[in-house]
């Protein structure tokens, strides 16, 4: 019954509840967040099907929060619904031209924007099932977080998927830790590099079915890559 994941992103808790419950009542899953900082980095680390951004935000309005999701190769993909009390054509064209993919002017009716939200998630083929990755035996579903290794069930935590898929996406270069925490634990995260080395040691325990975690190799002084033809290196 689920229509997809739905982030709301505004500082009106009143609003955001309406909205919520609108979508919510059509199927949608929904989760919250009331300034823009934390908006930016729910959408990179939970990837929502969609994002509803309120333009007057604090801490990062919503046409910021958007220009760097749009910028972001991680978020680009993501469809964004700006809502604002700016009516002026100009606003308009400013927001879609920072790449929100519609523009909600308030007062709305909650139908109306669940309307838009199940118009947009078709346009942008949002709530269809992405293929399954695939490199060497192991095979990884990013929609439902499944992972197998030659048809054997694989289980890791949340951030051993996001760094797999990560490297299932960039094979065959080399990262350093900080761009590692940058890509997958996202912008603004505040941990140290050396807990790169923790998660990298859990994922190789995951995957170690038939030799499959010699793909995630140390490359000494730079940092890790990750080898999908491991098998016909020496």
């Amino acid at each position: 019954m689920s229509g997809g994941f739905i982030l709301v992103a505004d500082d009106e808790p009143a609003i955001s509840e309406l909205i919520c419950t609108s979508l919510e009542m059509s199927g949608f899953q929904t989760r919250r967040a009331a300034n823009g900082q934390i908006a930016l980095q729910m959408t990179i680390n939970d990837r929502p099907d969609l994002v509803i951004l309120d333009w007057m935000m604090p801490m990062l309005s919503g046409l910021e929060v958007t220009t760097r999701l749009k910028r972001d190769e991680r978020t680009s993909d993501i469809p964004v619904i700006l809502l604002t009390a700016k009516a002026e054509e100009d606003d308009k064209i400013r927001g879609l031209d920072a790449g929100a993919d519609d523009y909600v002017v308030k007062p709305f009716s909650p139908r109306e924007l669940t309307a838009r939200v199940k118009a947009v998630l078709r346009r942008s083929g949002g709530s269809d099932t992405e293929k399954p990755l695939e490199a060497s035996g192991l095979q990884f579903d990013p929609t439902n977080l499944v992972c197998r290794i030659n048809d054997q069930p694989v289980t890791m935590g949340p951030t051993e998927f996001r760094l797999l898929e990560f490297f299932l996406r960039h094979p065959n270069r080399v990262y350093s830790r900080s761009q590692l925490l940058d890509r997958v634990w996202g912008g603004n995260v505040y941990i140290d590099d050396r807990t790169v080395d923790v998660h990298i040691r859990r994922l190789r325990k995951a995957i170690s079915v038939d030799d499959h975690e010699r793909m995630i190799q140390t490359v000494r002084g730079a940092g890790y890559r990750f080898s999908p033809d491991f098998k016909s290196e020496v």
